[in-house]
């Protein structure tokens, strides 16, 4: 995969390779279409996750209400109420995460398989190009969402927070059946 990049990141034109890709016209060759149509299946998906994030909301403010009151149960409810589909949300963003990791895999072996150099690839390739484009820009856009947006951050910590103040208390937790504590940790580092 390095010189793949390698390639794409070449800024001088007299010693770098020197090649025309066609996005807005690339199709599969019959060669590209098996892992063309895998990774197909996962970037149809991704404007939706797109929208999706940069429509979250979060609950801030039911949170900073039950923080500010800590015996009073029905805010607590109420904060966990508003948490707990939202991060259904963020783990339906994770899981996206993973099918994606698991599609680029598959592409960049594609794309940088013998017995072709990276740049013979990306000429003879061009439909997996595009697609290689296509998950970085959305993987760009998608880390920019994420980071600007504190409630993403927030809302999982207090989930996380609160599902161990429960476990401690031998509370049932009902949004663990969403995100059990496993899972809140793989998370976390995403």
């Amino acid at each position: 995969m390095g010189n793949l990049l390698k390639v794409l990141t070449c800024t001088d034109l007299e010693q770098g390779p020197n090649f025309f890709l066609d996005f807005e016209n690339a199709q599969p060759t019959e060669s590209e279409k098996e892992i063309y149509n895998q990774v197909n299946v996962v970037l149809k998906d991704a404007e939706g996750i797109l929208e999706d994030l940069q429509s979250y909301r979060g609950a801030g403010h039911e949170i900073r209400e039950a923080i500010q009151h800590p015996a009073d149960e029905k805010l607590q409810e109420k904060a966990w109420g508003a948490v707990v589909p939202l991060v259904g949300k963020l783990k339906k963003f994770y899981e996206f995460s993973q099918r994606l990791e698991a599609a680029l895999r598959g592409l960049l072996g594609a794309l940088t398989s013998t017995p072709y150099s990276p740049t013979q690839h990306l000429e003879r390739e061009q439909a997996l190009a595009k697609q290689f484009a296509e998950i970085l820009h959305f993987t760009l856009r998608f880390d920019e969402l994420k980071m600007t947006n504190p409630a993403i951050q927030n809302d999982f910590s207090y989930y996380r927070r609160t599902l161990s103040r429960m476990r401690i208390n031998n509370v049932p937790a009902e949004g663990e059946n969403e995100v059990n504590n496993e899972l809140a940790n793989r998370m976390s580092l995403f």
